[in-house]
């Protein structure tokens, strides 16, 4: 298996703003995307549930990294997390994925808070510093989601009080991590108010019953699954905070817990499209070189590398564009979405629009970019050829599979429209508490 070299069109830049791991956390990051990415294909075609892929991540100690920054000083701010995700996702997507999940899941508590980082004081940690601090020292890997009904039309979840707590009802599918995690973070409906809940629970719980999803087209070891909760006991201080019914009730910067699980998936998508041209890129090098070296052996003349096909130049200089392009639309999304999770409380209504269209405008041209770019380089190099051939290809399907996989839920289209009646009308978009 090839191993992909890191890719020209991702920013080698560390932000000014996270100093201690700086020195870190990018070297342990390009040395475990070069180990997923040494048997990426042969993973892909197994399936498997990613118990192997996570015990790497842990001795890596990104659950731990990939926690929201506070007192304690651990945790990685937005923009660092950003480029951990695009770098691990260029080398396998389903691991990126499951850690987007993660880190938004990390936040939970911060965005049901207000944004404000939880003060540490002895004897009176609250909750949501317990739930982060212990997230972060432990290297806990998060599943879950705060939406109480999936996408299948099952019924929600429920968490009706009772005395010291919640029990907590249900069967919900899951996108992500819910096979392999550590915790769960999960929303319900309360039976009482109405008010969608924030629980956290033990997937070792007898009473939590989770099933590894079937067989995905793309994706497959992002830890997709289905989980029953029979009568779960939560614990009052196992609530991480609660979302008002009413939209119109809440923060906006708690409504920034959607933009930015959005946005970390379109850091998966462009990490995708940017390991499948990096990964063609070489097998073109290879496939142009293997002639060049028989011609130098029988004393034929040199010739520049990829000087006999303009059209090869052509199609590569569109597809590195169309990357270009998405990058910078979605560093721009990146950094606007970063100056909100620091405004915290002081985020306005206005400020929330300006960013929920740039994660749009990222969406949209990731998602096009991204299949494009993978549906393209299956024309550019040989996909049939054995492994060990010069130029041969194998696996390059799965960019395909899992780009497809990760945009099929979010039209570029109805992006589009949103951002253009901005554009037009000042139109702000919806404060939507969910994804």
């Amino acid at each position: 298996m090839r191993t992909p070299k890191k890719s020209a069109l991702r920013p080698t830049s560390r932000p000014a703003d996270r100093r201690g791991d700086d020195e870190i956390w990018p070297r342990v990051t390009r040395e475990l995307a070069d180990d997923l990415a040494f048997d990426a294909p042969v993973r892909d075609r197994a399936g498997k549930p990613p118990f192997d892929e996570v015990a790497r991540l842990r001795e890596a100690g990104l659950p731990a990294l990939l926690t929201p920054p506070g007192a304690s000083g651990r945790g990685a701010d937005w923009r660092a997390a950003c480029a951990v995700i695009r770098e691990i996702s260029a080398a396998d997507s389903s691991i990126g994925e499951l850690l987007a999940h993660h880190y938004v899941l990390a936040w939970s508590a911060r965005f049901l808070g207000g944004g404000e980082p939880p003060g540490i004081a002895p004897g009176t940690a609250s909750a949501h510093a317990a739930f982060e601090d212990g997230t972060a020292r432990e290297g806990r890997l998060l599943g879950g989601g705060l939406e109480p009904t999936g996408t299948s039309g099952e019924r929600e979840l429920s968490l009706t009080p009772i005395r010291g707590g919640h029990v907590l009802d249900g069967r919900r599918t899951f996108p992500s991590g819910v096979t392999v995690a550590d915790r769960l973070v999960v929303g319900a409906r309360c039976t009482e108010t109405g008010n969608v809940l924030v629980a956290l629970v033990d997937p070792a719980d007898p009473a939590v019953f989770v099933e590894a999803g079937a067989e995905r087209v793309g994706q497959r070891l992002a830890g997709a699954g289905t989980v029953t909760f029979d009568q779960v006991r939560v614990d009052a201080r196992h609530i991480l905070g609660s979302l008002p019914r009413d939209e119109h009730a809440v923060a906006p910067f708690t409504t920034l817990a959607p933009l930015a699980l959005r946005l970390l998936l379109v850091h998966v998508g462009l990490g995708i499209a940017e390991g499948a041209l990096a990964e063609a890129r070489d097998v073109s090098r290879a496939t142009r070189a293997a002639p060049a070296a028989a011609a130098a052996r029988i004393g034929a003349p040199d010739q520049p590398l990829g000087q006999e096909d303009p059209y090869l130049l052509l199609a590569y200089g569109e597809l590195a564009t169309a990357a270009h392009a998405a990058s910078a639309v979605v560093e721009r999304a990146t950094d606007a979405l970063a100056h909100g999770l620091g405004a915290g409380r002081a985020l306005g209504v206005e400020d929330r629009a300006d960013i929920a269209v740039l994660v749009a405008a990222a969406e949209a041209v990731t998602s096009r970019a991204a299949v494009r770019i993978t549906t393209r380089i299956l024309e550019l190099v040989d996909t049939t050829a054995p492994a060990d051939a010069p130029g041969g290809g194998p696996g390059f399907d799965r960019f395909w599979r899992n780009a497809r996989t990760l945009t099929a839920q979010s039209s570029p289209t109805h992006r589009l429209r949103d951002i253009g009646d901005h554009y037009l009308h000042g139109t702000r978009p919806g404060l939507r508490l969910l994804a």
